[in-house]
């Protein structure tokens, strides 16, 4: 058998990089892709599943980023090059996402944002008053996969009376590893849950429409792109996506950033002397911690920063290596509070960038003001977790305070 030829990589070195390794400590997932950053700019590639390149620098990844002509959002796993799904719209390109795009942008604009501020608010604070006094919380389960997951069931017009089973397929979905679903059957299976849950949602709105709701899936009933209706499967890839963002994101986000003010006291007295300061601090922890590991496909052959693009080629744009990255951003690893430019792209860059970025960040400020409100001081009870993936978070997050 003829062995094929190496590939060539343009002088990018060729290294061990995984998307979905095992579990590390948390921040383990942000310190090695660190660690590959340091090691080469502005690529490397790597022979994980069929090979792909992984872009390690910050004007890089916006470049490309920006550029939907050379690397299309077909396809968003690096190890899946063809998947047998479609996300909308996330999995669109120009033209085509933009009309979907327009369609839901209402949902999250900042006035409706705005006019949730006062309830989310009330909301926050009770679920923190619930285990105050207790003086220990497993942070994940009893607040940040409640409080922006319910926000989001009420935009969408889901049942919170079901958000466990939702965080069920959520997991499945999003979080599964080699170990746990190597066949990645029950990530398969939990997609179907999903939209035939939703399924029957649309039937069941169909057929008891309710004229003074107001949240996406009764919209959605009226939705037209070019004067048609959407193709119901591509309805239904549509909630997939928002189902997978809304119940994932926020709640991961937050993770990182009480983890890091329940790591450094200095700056968590910061926070509780001075609430003024929460946004600032929002923008500098989402520069340091970014989630989400996205990746596109290369649309054509191209030399994109001395690297040399073929078509059909995946490419993953870690925004891990873009906020943290010391060319960028000095001493980019360090939260600094008072750091003057955190203009980051933690919510992505170009055409696809986040649709819902104004309610994450009315969230978090919500979280943090509240939060620091009743409980001013507190402290990690154990190390936790985390998992890797198209999104970083933390499995399990065990906080303690004097009661």
């Amino acid at each position: 058998m003829t062995q094929a030829a190496p590939r060539d990589t343009g002088g990018a070195p060729v290294l061990p990089y995984m998307m979905s390794p095992g579990p590390k400590p948390a921040l383990g997932f942000f310190e090695r892709n660190d660690q590959f950053q340091a090691q080469t700019r502005p690529a490397l590639w790597t022979e994980e599943a069929q090979g792909y390149w992984v872009f390690t620098d910050h004007e890089v990844i916006l470049d490309g980023l920006n550029q939907p002509d050379l690397f299309s959002n077909s396809v968003i796993v690096p190890v899946e090059p063809d998947p047998p799904y479609k996300w909308i719209p996330i999995m669109l390109d120009p033209p085509e996402h933009t009309k979907w795009r327009q369609l839901l942008g209402g949902y999250f604009s900042p006035k409706r944002v705005k006019d949730m501020k006062a309830d989310q608010y009330r909301f926050a604070g009770d679920l923190i008053e619930k285990f105050q006094t207790r003086g220990e919380v497993e942070f994940m389960s009893e607040f940040a996969q409640v409080f922006p997951t319910t926000i989001f069931l009420q935009i969408m017009g889901m049942p919170e009376d079901k958000l466990d089973e939702f965080m069920e397929w959520e997991h499945a979905i999003l979080h599964g590893t080699e170990e746990t679903d190597p066949d990645r059957s029950k990530r398969t299976q939990a997609m179907m849950d999903v939209m035939g849950y939703f399924g029957g949602l649309i039937a069941e709105r169909k057929a008891h429409p309710d004229l003074d709701a107001n949240d996406i899936v009764t919209d959605a009933l009226k939705w037209r792109i070019d004067g048609e209706e959407p193709k119901p499967e591509d309805l239904l890839s549509c909630f997939l996506l928002l189902f997978m963002a809304g119940l994932d994101t926020v709640a991961a986000q937050s993770s990182y950033m009480i983890r890091h003010l329940a790591t450094h006291p200095v700056d968590r007295k910061r926070i509780v002397e001075d609430p003024s300061i929460i946004p600032h601090a929002i923008e500098e922890m989402l520069r340091a911690y970014p989630i989400v590991q996205t990746a596109r496909k290369a649309t054509r052959d191209a030399d994109f920063h001395g690297c040399p693009i073929k078509a059909g080629d995946m490419a993953s744009f870690p925004l891990s290596m873009a906020g943290r990255d010391d060319k960028a951003f000095p001493n980019a690893k360090e939260v600094d509070f008072d750091r003057e430019d955190v203009r980051h792209i933690s919510f992505g860059a170009g055409p696809h960038r986040c649709l819902g970025s104004h309610l994450a960040r009315q969230e978090l400020v919500v979280f943090l003001e509240e939060w620091h409100k009743r409980i001013p001081e507190y402290e990690l009870a154990e190390e936790p977790i985390e998992h890797a993936g198209g999104v970083f978070g933390i499995d399990a997050l065990k906080l303690r305070w004097p009661a």
